[in-house]
């Protein structure tokens, strides 16, 4: 790691610690999205968010080795396609496109909500793929100022 690129050490060493805490919480509000506010979408968000923040006090090159971006753009692509395949089984299954083909469980618990967990899952994983890559793409092609 070149201890010249991104910013010092004090904010490297606070990402290091904190990024995983906040990777955590987006997983947990993924995960009970269906059970308390949240979801899919701003629990991809707040992940997107983790690795701004790496983004940010690292800079590019040590993103580069710390996050996968081949994986996570073949994870982005696959989660519509994951997206669609729940829906064509809610047709086959159940009579109508993302109808709930799972059963349903016991109110108030984890697996309590069918295919809404799954789902939140794979929006998950495409909001946070996706608002990285714009992050990501404007850190690559940045705009230099006109004189």
């Amino acid at each position: 790691m070149n201890d010249h690129k991104g910013m010092t050490l004090i904010v490297k060493t606070i990402t290091r610690i904190s990024v995983w805490l906040i990777i955590l919480y987006g997983i947990y509000i993924i995960l009970h999205g269906h059970l308390s506010p949240g979801g899919g979408f701003a629990g991809g968000v707040i992940i997107a968010l983790a690795f701004l923040n790496y983004l940010l006090a690292y800079g590019r090159k040590e993103t580069e080795n710390w996050i996968n971006i081949r994986l996570l753009h073949d994870m982005e692509s696959a989660s519509a396609i994951l997206f669609l395949i729940v829906g064509v089984l809610g047709i086959a299954l159940a009579g109508s496109f993302l109808a709930n083909w799972l059963s349903k469980g016991e109110m108030f618990r984890l697996l309590s909500a069918g295919t809404i967990p799954i789902l939140n899952i794979i929006i998950g994983i495409k909001v946070c793929a996706g608002l990285f890559f714009v992050v990501w793409t404007l850190a690559i092609f940045h705009i230099e100022e006109a004189d």
